[in-house]
């Protein structure tokens, strides 16, 4: 079983405090460009692994999704998601994406954001995401980025004469890494660019767009504090379609 840190009490209620928690898409500086890869969604059957507070469930709606399904293993995520919800067409359940079957009733499109890296493996998520696709149906992720994730511990390097660096080690050791982010032990997994890309071009997928997300000048001019995100990518932004035949 995944390890349910959004459960742990500290952990939830730091979580809390975060912009994209208290602000939900307009908090998250990748979602423009997450969107930008996202299908259209009208009338469409959408599902969210790992839909946390229901942020992109509700958008997809507004999107014009025909019918929303969200899953999470936290019981906290999702009792906030349900707080924040007024709607009979997005559906929450609890789920441990380590673990998932799904049904084979197709959904157009398959969405998952910073939740992946917490998986031991990959292969078989692939594997059942691509048999619940519709026919030309897509896929679209975020994950941290395996540059962000390689290092232990993860912190910028600073040199004399105040220039910061993001060390490269361990890149291909992949496995299991355990970081203090806002709770102590919180387990995450690190893989290659490679290994994610090689998992769904083997679960059949074709790859439509691959980002190593970084932050916009606008950006930054609005949020100087995103400068930092431009010196190395934190985030890898992916979308994949299943094949029409």
């Amino acid at each position: 079983m995944s390890q349910n840190i959004y459960d742990n009490q500290g952990f939830f209620e730091g979580y809390a405090q975060l912009p994209r928690s208290q602000q939900g898409l307009a908090g998250a500086p990748e979602w423009p460009a997450l969107q930008a890869m996202l299908p259209a969604l009208s009338g469409k059957r959408v599902l969210d692994l790992g839909c946390g507070y229901g942020w992109f469930c509700r958008a997809a709606r507004e999107l014009g999704a025909g019918e929303v399904t969200g899953i999470d293993l936290s019981t906290r995520m999702l009792a906030r998601a349900a707080e924040l919800t007024r709607d009979d067409r997005i559906h929450y359940q609890q789920g441990d994406l380590a673990r998932l079957e799904l049904s084979r009733e197709p959904f157009d499109l398959v969405y998952s954001s910073l939740a992946l890296h917490y998986l031991p493996e990959v292969n078989s998520l692939f594997a059942q995401i691509h048999g619940a696709l519709a026919a030309g149906g897509s896929f679209v992720f975020s994950v941290e980025h395996p540059i962000f994730t390689c290092p232990q511990p993860q912190g910028w390097l600073v040199d004399e004469e105040g220039r910061r660096s993001w060390p490269i080690n361990g890149y291909q050791r992949e496995g299991e890494r355990v970081s203090n982010w806002l709770a102590e032990g919180v387990i995450k997994y690190h893989r290659t660019l490679g290994t994610y890309l090689n998992a769904l071009i083997g679960a059949g997928f074709e790859i439509r767009h691959v980002e190593d997300w970084g932050p916009t000048a606008g950006q930054i001019a609005a949020n100087p504090a995103l400068a930092e995100e431009a010196e190395r990518p934190m985030l890898l932004l992916v979308a994949v379609q299943k094949p029409l035949s």
